[in-house]
């Protein structure tokens, strides 16, 4: 069982925008994600806020196709329009 404590922590990013996105979608959606997105989640924590910042705003594409999905996924559920 992950530590959500430890999930939210890293989600407070040096970039407000990034916090923005991350705190309410591990606040509202994360505990029903299925586990493989879960870990996959913890896997996009670990990128640095530029990178996270510029796939998350468009400006560059991830090249990882799941995550790209789980950024896809995350903007929806925030209700996000980018």
């Amino acid at each position: 069982m992950e530590n959500i404590s430890r999930i939210k922590w890293a989600c407070r990013r040096g970039m407000l925008e990034l916090d923005v996105i991350l705190m309410p979608f591990v606040e509202n959606h994360y505990a029903d994600l299925p586990q493989a997105e879960k870990d996959l989640f913890q896997v996009l924590l670990d990128g640095d806020d530029p990178v996270l910042f510029a796939w998350f705003m468009g400006h560059e594409e991830c090249p990882n196709e799941a995550l790209t999905q789980l950024i896809k996924k995350i903007h929806k559920l925030n209700g996000a329009l980018v």
